[in-house]
């Protein structure tokens, strides 16, 4: 991914033996391998496109002005308010 005016680009790959992490992380359990965090100006607005493109919401959420989501390869990531 990359904005066609420039600037920082984004690469993805997929593994066949790829496990997702689990969040809260848990000892002994796979851990993320990074992590986004995305500023919204409308963080249901930004859940909902989230959700409509694959992501599903975590149970677990920490605090009221952030989201926790995870891809549809189960990596998490955050959205949260300008």
């Amino acid at each position: 991914m990359r904005d066609p005016r420039s600037g920082v680009g984004l690469a993805f790959q997929s593994e066949r033996w790829y496990e997702p992490p689990v969040w809260p992380e848990e000892p002994g359990r796979p851990h993320k391998m990074l992590h986004l965090d995305l500023r919204v100006p409308d963080l249901a607005e930004a859940v909902r496109q989230a959700v409509a493109a694959g992501a599903r919401q975590a149970a677990q959420q920490p605090q009221e002005d952030v989201r926790v989501l995870f891809d549809p390869a189960g990596h998490p990531f955050c959205v949260f308010r300008e």
